[in-house]
């Protein structure tokens, strides 16, 4: 007997698959003694993407984008399926503000300050966990620089 998947289901299985894979380097990022695990966004291609086509995230995993030099970014969520939390990051590695993001939305999300840095966690990530702005994030100086 043959177990047949729709097809929609065997689509979303091997996009999931391929996005998982993408095969950005990480870094093991602490905030307030939480750890997480980061892929880095540090190319214009990597950092348009994003978790784009993602329908899910393992506990405690998110993504940096590390942009050449700091300025007023925004984000927005066409194609991103999980809700997230952003927080924008000063150069001494502090949190600007944290914003909360509706899956695919295209309702900019900026930061309220020069971000060298921005981290997507799940929704709710950084409230579950205390962190707000002001606080120290530990590791950004081993996260790869940007390289446009």
């Amino acid at each position: 007997m043959t177990t047949r998947f729709p097809a929609a289901l065997t689509f979303i299985a091997l996009f999931a698959t391929a996005a998982d894979a993408a095969g950005l380097p990480t870094v093991e990022l602490s905030i307030k003694g939480h750890r997480l695990v980061a892929e880095v966004a540090a190319t214009e291609a990597t950092r348009s993407t994003g978790l784009m086509n993602r329908f899910s995230l393992q506990p405690d995993h998110g993504m940096l984008f590390v942009f050449k030099e700091p300025r007023p970014q925004a984000f927005w969520m066409k194609n991103t399926y999980v809700p997230l939390s952003i927080a924008f990051i000063d150069g001494d590695g502090l949190i600007i503000n944290i914003e909360d993001m509706a899956p695919l939305t295209e309702n900019t999300h900026p930061s309220r300050g020069r971000a060298l840095y921005a981290l997507e966690m799940k929704k709710g990530w950084f409230a579950d966990r205390n962190i707000t702005p002001g606080t120290r994030i530990e590791g950004l100086a081993k996260a790869a620089r940007a390289a446009e």
